[in-house]
Formats: structure tokens, sequence, C-alpha cells
């Protein structure tokens, strides 16, 4: 897939994520919210990834503005929700304007995005990390090629929520090093609840086989870090013990200890959830997970020890 053609622009019929919602994105916003103008909400190291990214100097963190998965109970609702995305089922010819105005974050260029990388990384950033990046893939390739030319020498993370087309992911061969994605939800019933996403688990595997395929071995530098690899994501909810079943069962059974598993209890209720999600996770249900991975034999696992539940998790994004 040829994103980065001069004759056209990916997003003027833009099908980057699973959504295909086919809109030009230089006249109204697609599904995630988002002009073809590059924005991102926050740039910083950031300490709370899983240990083998940000390390004792941090991770170096871009957030990008909206998102094309949109689950209720998104912790960056700040910078993903604040989108108007009842026009998603107008046609592509649409052409009303795109007010950036209401939206967080500011619009960057190619120059200043090459820029923020490589202040990242004389900040002393383990890596970049790029965090729901799906919408502005073509400028994560570009600019990616532009701070490369410009010394940036560090890994690059594709931090997601596996909700991906891999398509797209295949685009990104040679741009990322490190994927990160969420593996969310087993049952359609239940993606389709919680992100209006029935199809979630078939674009998730489909999209985690292609990460896999680029990166099919974990390597590491002397202190732990990671260089190249893929991390899993999920994140328990609370009431869904079966369904992370599925989901830990799927991976330990299809990539055993070629990836690692972050299973996280950090689930943190955010404000007008569904009532079955206006509570925290069960410690048992927590424990009795890792337990399962454990007997499952997956030896690459990051687990998460109490007190987890904070929002101090959660970035400042003003």
């Amino acid at each position: 897939m040829e994103f980065c053609s001069k004759s056209t622009s990916p997003y003027q019929e833009c099908h980057l994520c699973p959504r295909n919602c086919g809109v030009n994105r230089s006249f109204r916003p697609g599904f995630c919210g988002m002009s073809s103008e590059l924005r991102i909400s926050r740039v910083g190291l950031h300490m709370w990834e899983e240990p083998c990214l940000s390390g004792t100097e941090g991770s170096g963190t871009i957030f990008f503005t909206g998102c094309s998965l949109g689950c209720v109970f998104c912790q960056n609702h700040e910078i993903s929700r604040r989108i108007d995305r009842t026009s998603s089922s107008s046609t592509a010819s649409d052409n009303s304007s795109f007010s950036p105005y209401e939206l967080p974050g500011r619009v960057y260029s190619i120059e200043e995005f090459s820029d923020a990388m490589l202040g990242l990384q004389a900040q002393g950033a383990n890596n970049i990390n790029f965090v729901t990046g799906t919408h502005f893939v073509p400028h994560i390739i570009e600019g990616v090629l532009l701070a490369r030319e410009r010394g940036l020498s560090i890994p690059t993370v594709y931090n997601c929520g596996g909700y991906e087309s891999v398509e797209t992911i295949r685009s990104l061969e040679g741009t990322i090093d490190i994927y990160l994605p969420d593996m969310k939800y087993f049952s359609s019933r239940i993606s389709a609840k919680y992100s209006h996403a029935p199809d979630y688990f078939e674009r998730a595997k489909e999209a985690v086989a292609e990460m896999v395929r680029q990166c099919p071995e974990q390597v590491f530098d002397g202190n732990g870090l990671m260089k190249k690899g893929v991390i899993v994501r999920h994140l328990m909810l609370p009431g869904l013990l079966f369904d992370s079943k599925h989901v830990l069962d799927y991976l330990c059974e299809t990539y055993g200890n070629s990836i690692t598993i972050s299973l996280m209890n950090q689930y943190t209720p955010m404000p007008g959830v569904p009532t079955e999600l206006s509570r925290p996770l069960s410690s048992e249900h927590y424990r009795a997970m890792v337990d399962h991975l454990a007997l499952s034999g997956q030896e690459n696992a990051f687990i998460q020890e109490g007190g987890t539940v904070s929002e101090s998790f959660i970035p400042d994004f003003e």
C-alpha cells in the first residue's frame, strides 16, 4: 500500500482502519473525528508503560488526538471523545467544513513531528511510543523517515487498541520496531456493546498475526529494554472473566512465548460508563487469570500488583 504518494492523499478516501468510512478527511472528519491534519494532544516521557519500555528514563510518548475505536470506558476520553461522530454515517462526498477549534491538542507539521521525536530522544527516552495513531499512519511513516534522517536512533513503538486494518499494519513494516496492541475482547457481542465493533476479535487477530510476522523474535538490550518484538495487552474488565480467559487462551495457544502478554488490572471507571462497568475489577478474578497464564506455560508475561486502579495512570492532557 503506497501511503506516501505525492499524487494522492490516503486521507482523500480514508480506509486506514476497519471502520472503512471512506471519508475525504480534507473536507470533513472521519469516524475517528480527525481531518487530514496531524493533531497531537501530548508529547512527553511516560513512566508507567511495561518495564521493558519505560525503564528508568521513560518511554517517549506521543498521544494523537481522536480514535477510530471509541470504547465507552476509554481512560483517554479527554482526547478521544470530544468528537461528534454522529455524522460518520454521512457519505464521503459531504464536503461540510471541519472545525479544528473544538479539539484538544494542536496541529503539527511533519517537521514539528520529527522535532518532537528528536526532542524526546534528547530527553533520554528509551523509545518513541505512538499512542493511538491508526488514523495518522501516513504521517507516522513520513515523520519517522524524516526523524531517522536527522538522527533518530531509538526504537519506535506502535501502541494501539488492536482494532486495525491488516493492510495498514503491513504498510508500517520497516517503520515500527515494537508493536504494543491491545486484544480487548473475544466475544463479538461484548465488543459490539462496548466499542461498537462486532468484528473486533477478527480484526485484532489478523493485525497481531501481521505484527508477529514483522517482529517474530523479541530482542532486548543488556539493560532489559526491548528493542524489537510484540507485547499484547489485555485490560481485564469487571464481570468479563470468561472473555478474558478466551483471549488469553488464544494468545497462548497461537503464539506462546514468541510474544509477551501484559495482563492489566488497572481498569478505572470513567464518568458515564454502563452500570456494570462502574466498579473496579475484582482482585480475585485478576488473580485467577494470573494463575491461568502460569498454568498455560506462558513465561513472557507482565502482571500488575495492587494499587493500579487509579487515575494517576492517566496522563495529564492539559
